[in-house]
């Protein structure tokens, strides 16, 4: 099985548990640890990972979004999210097909569904999938050597259209305002075969 239909599989499977618990008599588990609705923003530090590349450099993006916190039990929640977030990479490549550094901006909807873990009234650690739609994807020549042309050559359709991912983090909350760090992995290949294997 590929990696992308276990992701979705595992996507499905969270939302059904979500719906299922949220259908079966839990008054008692929302009067003590009530539903939490919310906004996020935060910073990103991405990364590409591409085939025939000299180097990669990290692009500082954001995200900003909304959130849900669904208690199914004392220390357990499922969280569902929605946000947009900025992902992307300096590229130097130095071969016979390409020579110089380009820069990779691409704009997404994001969908996680993580699954948290308050280990007491402060600290969480969480995991999940995430799917994401691709909104805009944008490429700039950032050196004078380049033999190919990725600002004028490469267009919206040669990037994927969704990708597929993990997530892995862990946070503090502070009254209603939570603080956190996380590590996503995407599964999918970002780019076709013109913008040379971007992941």
């Amino acid at each position: 099985m590929k990696t992308s239909k276990l992701i979705a599989l595992i996507v499905i499977a969270l939302f059904a548990t979500s719906i299922q618990s949220t259908a079966q008599d839990s008054t008692r588990v929302r009067e003590k640890y009530p539903i939490w609705y919310g906004v996020k923003a935060g910073i990103n530090f991405a990364d590409l990972h591409t085939k025939n590349s000299d180097e990669s450099k990290m692009l500082v993006g954001f995200n900003v979004g909304g959130f849900a916190k669904l208690p199914l039990y004392k220390m357990i929640a499922i969280q569902p999210e929605i946000y947009y977030t900025t992902k992307g990479s300096e590229v130097t490549y130095n071969n016979l097909i390409a020579q110089g550094t380009a820069k990779f901006t691409l704009n997404y909807i994001e969908i996680p569904l993580l699954l948290i873990v308050n280990l007491n009234e402060n600290f969480n650690v969480y995991a999940g999938p995430y799917a994401s739609a691709l909104i805009s994807g944008k490429v700039k020549n950032k050196s004078n050597t380049v033999l190919f042309d990725y600002e004028h050559n490469i267009k919206r359709e040669d990037y994927s259209d969704y990708d597929l991912g993990i997530i892995v983090g862990g946070g503090v909350d502070i009254g209603r305002i939570g603080i956190g760090g996380r590590y996503c992995y995407g599964t999918k290949t970002v780019g076709k075969q013109k913008i040379l294997q971007v992941h």
